[in-house]
């Protein structure tokens, strides 16, 4: 962020992708402290305790988003801070998700990853549901990443139970850390209960 805000002094690099960046590392900054529990697991975003928020790194990210508007180009940087951005907001309504929906399609034009295709199908699935995002995940077929099969063992939990308990598996076979792997098992616990 620091090296961020030097760019934005310069005229050559004080540039709108500039601050659109910056703006991202100050949204994705102001979540840190909730990101982590006491005993060092990870929290997920919808069990994220929203009072840990950094408030002045999310008024500074919207300061720079707004800064990031006076080009005339789009990159990247500015969907994936918009993005970003609208995680900010707790409420968990389908015009925020159709909004996120619209940002990867969009994001997926200008730059494909197999990541920004992962998040837009769970985008996919909070604003149309499971059945809908489940035929566009499997079209990815991304076997080698646990973020594959942990979305697929998502979407399945709620009709094929069985089905996501084997997709839970294969996440846990390829998740990289320990904490990953635990939370895998404690979804697993939950659906084999």
């Amino acid at each position: 962020m620091r090296l961020g805000l030097l760019l934005t002094t310069f005229p050559v690099t004080a540039q709108p992708r500039t601050y659109a960046l910056l703006a991202l590392m100050c949204f994705h900054a102001s979540r840190f402290e909730a990101r982590e529990s006491a005993s060092e697991t990870m929290v997920l975003y919808e069990a994220q305790d929203e009072s840990l928020w950094d408030r002045e790194l999310i008024v500074q990210g919207m300061h720079y988003l707004g800064l990031s508007a006076t080009g005339s180009s789009l990159s990247s940087y500015h969907l994936e801070a918009r993005i970003a951005f609208l995680h900010t907001k707790k409420e968990d309504t389908p015009e925020k998700w159709l909004e996120i929906l619209a940002l990867y399609n969009e994001l997926l034009i200008i730059r494909y990853s197999p990541s920004a295709a992962l998040n837009r199908t769970f985008a996919l699935y909070k604003a149309h549901g499971a059945e809908v995002a489940l035929v566009e995940a499997e079209k990815l077929h991304l076997v080698d990443s646990h973020f594959y099969w942990l979305l697929l063992g998502e979407l399945k939990s709620g009709s094929h139970p069985e089905a996501a308990v084997a997709d839970y598996y294969r996440a846990h076979a390829l998740a990289q850390t320990q904490v990953e792997k635990e939370q895998i098992r404690r979804k697993i616990l939950t659906l084999s209960a």
